[in-house]
């Protein structure tokens, strides 16, 4: 019989779980990632694809991951092993466990060091260094920040250390404390820079950039895009949700919970938009700009706009809590693992991950300079771990746990620990599960690796 309860804890209500496995899905991404690709692929129509990708796989997948979490109450490691025995097959199903904190513990290295720029950039505007700052200058000032090992080596110390703080504390008095307090003001203010938006920025040509319905532009290749952002965006396949899952309270409606994440993580990836956009075309700057949107164009927006110091550092503040809260998810099933096997404290085995984590992340701040020459397969180190992470781990793990959870676990099983009592919404989740979700992971897959 199943553990009704994880050696680690558990979350104390089903919103505390809510706000944690939305802190783990809202992240760097959502505030520019899905933005910009959202504009660039048709706006309004991109935004209806992308929806329908999070129906049909997002959720889907992310209530079976959260599922086998519950189930099995330990690190993803140990519970993909555990449920394999259950089921009577092959241990070797706990490799999905492996993949995912394997995923975590590479995305942690350099996910740490960009979230550096953001905290270097909240010190930046708040100082005043956005005042008068022209396109050259702007660019400037991000290339010299990326030139200088010694200061992106600081920002990425300060962030693996705001990181190891929070999960060293545990269960409820980490994790839960941290995301009970960030994620409202993190909520709070993306509804303050929106309203500042629609009051200094061209609110209505915003709206328009990122939600009119443009299907000319809407090609192939953006259908994939936003198949590709409706899984990444959700955490899935890296042992967080599961994680996470396994704290959940075994009364908790896994349906419900799950669509509230989804719900709250799709809310900000627009809201972010609504704040972004108008600010950028209000200053008479390109919306197209893709990845430098937010730390060359969008310095400049602020520069030239009443309040912007205010609201430039708020913005900043924003995406540092978006990374913390994500960071923290990421680093969680791997410290769970430690503890479990190794017998060692909480703090022991969160100092071990996040020391770890820090010194392959210092090879990835190094890449962006004075190892700039160094590459592999033609990327430098911090390019290769996002791409073996992005393209190669996560819609691995998150294939597997869609076949395990749709063909291997029995149905007994899953109905059990699913408890989905209208009985067309159970069929139609398990047939996303079992058929839809594999071939459009694997679609994405061999897409993202370029073998079709």
């Amino acid at each position: 019989m199943p553990a009704t309860t994880s050696i680690h804890g558990q979350w104390t209500t089903r919103l505390a779980f809510i706000l944690a496995a939305t802190g783990s899905a809202v992240g760097l991404g959502n505030i520019w990632r899905f933005p910009y690709i959202a504009g660039e692929n048709g706006g309004g129509a991109f935004v209806l694809v992308y929806l329908g990708c999070i129906l049909l796989i997002g959720l889907p997948v992310m209530m079976a991951e959260i599922l086998l979490g519950r189930r099995g109450r330990q690190s993803p490691i140990n519970t993909m092993s555990a449920l394999a025995r259950e089921e009577g097959l092959t241990r070797a199903w706990g490799m999905i466990g492996w993949i995912g904190v394997l995923a975590g513990f590479l995305i942690l290295s350099f996910y740490s060091v960009v979230a550096g720029w953001s905290l270097s950039y909240v010190f930046k505007s708040g100082t005043g260094g956005f005042l008068g700052l022209d396109a050259d200058g702007s660019e400037s000032m991000f290339g010299n920040m990326l030139a200088d090992p010694e200061a992106l080596l600081a920002w990425h110390t300060i962030f693996m250390v705001m990181t190891a703080m929070v999960v060293a504390r545990g269960v409820q008095s980490g994790l839960e404390k941290a995301v009970t307090i960030l994620m409202p003001l993190l909520f709070v203010m993306l509804v303050v820079m929106v309203g500042y938006a629609m009051v200094e920025g061209q609110f209505l040509a915003g709206l328009e950039f990122l939600l009119y319905p443009d299907f000319s532009a809407l090609s192939a290749n953006a259908v994939l895009l936003a198949m590709g952002q409706a899984f990444f965006t959700l955490s899935l396949g890296m042992g967080a949700i599961m994680i996470y899952g396994s704290y959940l309270q075994s009364d908790a409606s896994i349906a419900r919970t799950s669509a509230a994440v989804v719900g709250a993580d799709t809310l900000v990836a627009i809201m972010a938009g609504l704040a972004i956009f108008p600010i950028v075309l209000g200053a008479g700057l390109s919306a197209e700009q893709g990845p430098g949107l937010i730390f060359v164009t969008l310095p400049l927006a602020f520069a030239d706009m009443p309040g912007g110091l205010y609201f430039g550092t708020m913005f900043f503040v924003l995406l540092v809590f978006a990374a913390w809260t994500s960071a923290i998810s990421i680093i969680e099933p791997a410290v769970a693992f430690l503890v479990e096997n190794m017998g060692l404290t909480r703090v022991m085995a969160t100092a071990m991950i996040a020391i770890g984590a820090w010194f392959l992340g210092i090879g990835a701040l190094l890449s962006l300079n004075v190892w700039s020459d160094y590459t592999l397969f033609d990327m430098g180190i911090l390019d290769l771990l996002d791409y073996v992470t992005a393209n190669i781990l996560l819609p691995l793990g998150g294939f597997l746990i869609a076949i395990f959870v749709g063909w291997r676990m029995t149905e007994r099983s899953v109905q059990s620990e699913l408890r989905l009592k209208h009985p067309v919404l159970y069929q139609v989740w398990y047939f996303l599960v079992r058929f839809v979700a594999p071939v459009a992971i694997l679609f994405v897959f061999l897409r993202a690796v370029e073998l079709i």
